[in-house]
């Protein structure tokens, strides 16, 4: 049957305006769930602001309505999307600053941290899922698998403490060797202070890896082991193409999408950085500062971190979206 003249040129632009239509939805639903969400944290932001001070009830007035929250709720609401939309995330009750400029502040120091983290947790997590899941069944196969779904179901946060205690209090004969937490001690200039946040960086490193790339490894396993009974592998080993030939050239690549997948909403952890883990080891990122946020309630903070966390999230989602044509070019057709 003959093809209709421009199925192939318009099945992609149908694709990605759908994929771009879901995206903008989704991020206006973050808006709403960022509001309305943290509304229901108990406490009161004024009353957390003026702890330990004596202040009359007409100056907890003024400051209520200094702030916007003597107006009604759907007012706040659109107030605040309105403002979301241009760039303005509002101003932080504790820290008095746009909440804009304390994420740009405390953004390097999350993306050095989780940026190293998820390169090296998705290059080990491919590498040794792809081996492992070609070599089934194996000593190496089943001491792999055994490791990652131990490490997979460990709490980041409680692998993070472990790891102080070892490594940075000392165990027996073990003595300490890192730092319990921060990103610099402060007193290194130069490439001298190179080597100290890098020093300070191999616990906290080390955690997210020791989770991440067990969660890489089983994605990429079992999603090879899905196409190592394809017939077009049969056909390839039977024209006579080596073994790890066939896995590199044909085999990986259809196993990827999955994992790809997996690997671009890491990617959106990036800005999300790890709340926990940052804050088991004081590293000075947006996970840190959500938690300082979160326990006032600080609003406007709490809300422009969420939106943060959630649209990095959603950009990744779409950019593997747009990635998949080029891996499977039946995408989008």
């Amino acid at each position: 049957m003959a093809r209709r003249p421009g199925t192939t040129t318009s099945g992609y632009p149908r694709y990605l305006a759908g994929k771009l239509g879901g995206a903008a939805v989704s991020l206006f639903a973050v808006l709403v769930t960022s509001f309305f969400l943290f509304r229901i944290v108990p406490g009161d932001p004024v009353r957390a602001m003026t702890h330990g001070m004596p202040t009359s009830a007409e100056q907890m007035a003024t400051l209520r309505r200094q702030f916007g929250l003597d107006l009604p709720l759907w007012q706040q609401f659109t107030d605040y999307c309105g403002k979301a939309l241009t760039g303005d995330l509002g101003t932080s009750y504790q820290f008095r600053a746009p909440v804009g400029e304390l994420i740009a502040h405390k953004l390097p120091a999350t993306l050095l941290l989780t940026g190293v983290a998820v390169v090296l947790y998705s290059a080990i997590g491919l590498w040794l899922g792809t081996r492992s899941a070609w070599r089934h069944g194996s000593l190496g196969d089943r001491l792999h698998t055994g490791v990652a779904l131990t490490l997979w179901s460990v709490p980041s946060f409680w692998l993070g403490l472990l790891l102080i205690i070892v490594f940075s209090v000392g165990v027996g004969p073990v003595p300490d060797m890192f730092p319990t937490g921060g990103m610099e001690s402060g007193t290194e200039t130069g490439f001298g202070h190179v080597l100290d946040v890098a020093h300070h960086m191999v616990l906290p490193v080390l955690t997210l890896v020791a989770v991440g790339y067990a969660q890489t490894l089983l994605v990429m396993r079992a999603s090879l082991l899905d196409e190592m009974g394809g017939d077009y592998l049969t056909t390839a080993r039977a024209k006579g193409l080596r073994d790890d030939f066939v896995r590199r050239r044909h085999a990986v690549p259809n196993a990827l999408l999955p994992t790809v997948t997996m690997i671009f909403i890491n990617l959106g952890h990036v800005a999300a950085g790890s709340i926990l883990v940052e804050t088991v080891f004081s590293w000075p990122g947006l996970g840190g500062l959500f938690y300082q946020a979160l326990s006032v309630p600080d609003l406007p903070l709490v809300q422009g971190l969420f939106v943060v966390f959630a649209g990095a999230m959603i950009v990744m989602n779409l950019l593997a979206d747009l990635l998949y044509p080029l891996l499977d070019p039946r995408v989008g057709r």
